[in-house]
């Protein structure tokens, strides 16, 4: 793996749970720009249909090895796209995350991989929103523990030399447009 991948037209959008980030991320493709889901919901879903145990509330540690090799998936599935914009719903970073609130110890695999994929150093980060969060079959935590998601997803991103841009409560659209005058003003094709 010593393949380094630096991909500035490469955003993050992340968060807790239950922020809106996928309305986000529907708008932005609505727009005509490339998106790639998020892998979380597809491993639970999968998980859950073949009575498996890689889950947040089953074997976590397996649960967060599954995330980080979908991530990884998902980036290199995209990797040869250098004249677009791609938004992510979340990143390789947001397995690590989790991996931290779980208190699982970060192998010298993972941090190999933090430093050899990159994404742009700017990552959207959508802030609690109480009015918004749901529960559902894939979504399990409390308002308490999303709250916190968000700060050790804050904190996360920062310790591997992102820097967060908080995205404000607002409608998808003018979410889209924050992040999208945020983009112009740092001009991605630096």
């Amino acid at each position: 793996m010593g393949m380094k991948y630096r991909r500035n037209n490469f955003y993050i959008i992340t968060g807790g749970p239950g922020v809106g980030k996928t309305t986000l991320l529907n708008e932005l493709e609505n727009a005509g720009y490339r998106t790639v889901e998020e892998d979380a919901r597809q491993i639970i879903k999968e998980q859950i249909k073949n009575k498996g145990n890689g889950l947040p509330w089953g074997n976590r540690e397996l649960y967060t090895d599954l995330m980080i090799s979908a991530s990884l998936q998902s980036y290199e599935a995209v990797s040869d796209v250098r004249d677009e914009i791609v938004f992510f719903d979340r990143g390789i970073i947001d397995a690590f995350c989790y991996a931290r609130m779980i208190q699982l110890p970060v192998t010298s695999e993972m941090k190999n991989i933090t430093t050899n994929y990159f994404y742009n150093p700017q990552v959207f980060i959508l802030p609690p929103w109480p009015e918004i969060y749901r529960t559902d079959g894939e979504r399990k935590q409390t308002w308490e523990e999303a709250a916190e998601t968000y700060d050790v997803m804050r904190s996360t991103y920062i310790d591997y030399g992102y820097t967060p841009i908080v995205v404000p409560p607002d409608t998808p659209q003018a979410r889209a447009n924050f992040i999208l005058r945020n983009i112009i003003q740092s001009d991605f094709q630096q």
